[in-house]
């Protein structure tokens, strides 16, 4: 299967990619973009290309585990996708992924580390189940 991660900004997505057979978790680039539909287009494009089988989005909560302002434009950016697509979406907490983000090193960018971390939690989290 393959599954694609997102780590939302306001200035741009990071990406990530897995394909479950294989086990592994690849950066995938970012998506920059100044609105909504030119980000939404632009990842459309990415799905339908790399036959993506599920998408996981990275949940914004703050570290008492509530929800904010980021975690509003994340809902709004899933609903609009949603009108384009018919592929699964799923949330992953990514509470604290900027720090693992940085724990990861150098060599691509931070969008897409936060990505492969959102990535990797919700790998380890469905294993468990």
């Amino acid at each position: 299967m393959n599954i694609l991660a997102i780590d939302y900004g306001t200035k741009r997505l990071g990406l990530a990619w897995s394909d479950t057979t294989l086990g592994v978790i690849l950066p995938f680039g970012t998506i920059e973009g100044d609105t909504l539909p030119r980000k939404i287009t632009a990842l459309v494009n990415v799905l339908k290309r790399e036959r993506v089988d599920k998408l996981v989005v990275g949940y914004p909560l703050s570290a008492d585990g509530k929800e904010g302002k980021n975690t509003e434009r994340v809902q709004k950016f899933v609903f609009e996708l949603q009108k384009q697509i018919s592929i699964p979406i799923d949330y992953h907490d990514e509470r604290f992924s900027s720090y693992g983000a940085d724990a990861m090193g150098d060599g691509v960018t931070r969008d897409e580390r936060s990505a492969m971390f959102i990535l990797e939690g919700y790998l380890e989290k469905i294993k468990r189940r």
